[in-house]
């Protein structure tokens, strides 16, 4: 609420979140919907493209499944890249109010092109068809999560929470940046990793976090044990 001004005219929720993996809860959609009642100018996005890579506590609740009343003013985004591993196809959609779909469609087809016809058709297939493979793949992040997760709290001057879906886990580095020599933030964190232990993570100033770093689990179990034996053989023990 305190972020709101006069002067917004859009708010866009992710969840679940790139960098966290946290997902809103129905009460925490609740609360930010009391919010965002009172703003009438906003227009809502909500990102849901981690949808189905979910493993929370509570069963997965959006913004619209727990407050339809914002219905007229939201547009929902979505995507086959994440669910079906299908990110070289570069298709998205959206849903929302008809007007608004209408002018994004005239200034997105003249801007940005449009996606060939047989990332359509795939997509098409990907969401009519048999949806196994998404539980599949579920069951094998969250595998990669759990062990990601373990191996990082056990790294010195490390800290994680777990996530609650999606393939990232953003930890807080903070003490192991004070103990090299050099390294004053995770910008430089992320260079000395890159070229000490051939490991790329993504500084958590990109996201508004300094002294962070976002991981992906997004690979096989072999790379990732691989990248976090290499973390743990150039980080410095306490």
């Amino acid at each position: 609420e305190g972020a709101i001004t006069s002067n917004s005219r859009l708010i866009i929720i992710n969840s679940p979140s790139n960098p966290t993996g946290q997902a809103y809860t129905r009460a925490e959609w609740e609360a930010l919907a009391e919010v965002l009642r009172q703003h009438e100018q906003l227009t809502i996005v909500t990102d849901e493209i981690y949808e189905h890579i979910y493993w929370g506590e509570e069963p997965y609740c959006s913004l619209l499944m727990a407050c339809p009343d914002l219905k007229d003013r939201t547009l929902v985004i979505n995507g086959a890249s994440k669910a079906y591993a299908m990110t070289g196809w570069r298709i998205g959609y959206a849903a929302g109010p008809k007007e608004l779909v209408k002018t994004m469609k005239k200034v997105q087809s003249q801007m940005s092109g449009c996606p060939c016809s047989i990332s359509q058709a795939a997509t098409v297939a990907a969401l009519n068809g048999d949806q196994g493979c998404i539980a599949t793949m579920l069951e094998a992040f969250k595998q990669r999560h759990d062990r990601v997760l373990e191996r990082l709290n056990q790294l010195p001057g490390v800290h994680c929470l777990p996530a609650d879906g999606a393939f990232y886990l953003f930890a807080s580095f903070e003490g192991a940046i004070e103990r090299i020599t050099g390294v004053n933030s995770d910008l430089d964190l992320a260079e000395w990793l890159l070229e000490k232990a051939d490991v790329a993570m993504v500084p958590g100033t990109a996201f508004g976090q300094p002294g962070y770093l976002r991981l992906s689990f997004a690979t096989s179990m072999e790379n990732l044990d691989k990248a976090l034996d290499r973390l743990e053989k150039v980080l410095p023990a306490a």
